[in-house]
């Protein structure tokens, strides 16, 4: 039995240690927010907050997150930056099939909590591995754009 701080949260988890994070939310908590994509770190659809970091969660043993903080998509929007994303998201209308977008978002707040005011570059090189089959790329840049200016 592990014990993880999940969304401000010491949650229980039966699971082996070595379980991936992933699982222990997706499977073990039915926390289904956060996505399998590739189970290889090479997608982002994982994409989860460890102490404010974005991490994949397909490879992170549970045993390595006990003691720290995850947040999930299901609670970055209680975050003033989350809830930016979230809402530039929205109104920029982002998704298009949906499914890698919750690792997007996560990997989007990571990056804004760490820099307000980030140009193209920095944004291509903060979301290069996150990957979206729809092409929403454009639309993901500019949601970005629009949170870092709400944030401002």
């Amino acid at each position: 039995m592990l014990t993880l701080n999940i969304n401000g949260k010491d949650t229980a988890v039966d699971a082996d240690p070595s379980t991936p994070i992933l699982w222990a939310l997706r499977d073990t908590l039915g926390m289904t927010g956060t996505k399998f994509g590739c189970g290889m770190a090479q997608c982002g659809a994982c994409t989860v907050h460890l102490n404010g970091t974005a991490i994949r969660s397909c490879i992170t043993p549970a045993s390595s997150a006990a003691g720290q903080k995850i947040t999930t998509i299901e609670a970055v929007g209680a975050d003033p930056v989350g809830k930016a994303v979230q809402q530039a998201w929205v109104a920029l209308d982002v998704a298009q099939c949906g499914y890698c977008q919750s690792g997007q978002i996560m990997s989007a707040t990571a990056l804004l909590q760490s820099n307000r005011k980030p140009s193209d570059a920095d944004i291509d090189a903060a979301m290069a591995g996150n990957i979206c089959r729809c092409g929403t790329y454009a639309r993901i840049r500019g949601a970005i754009h629009a949170a870092a200016k709400q944030l401002a």
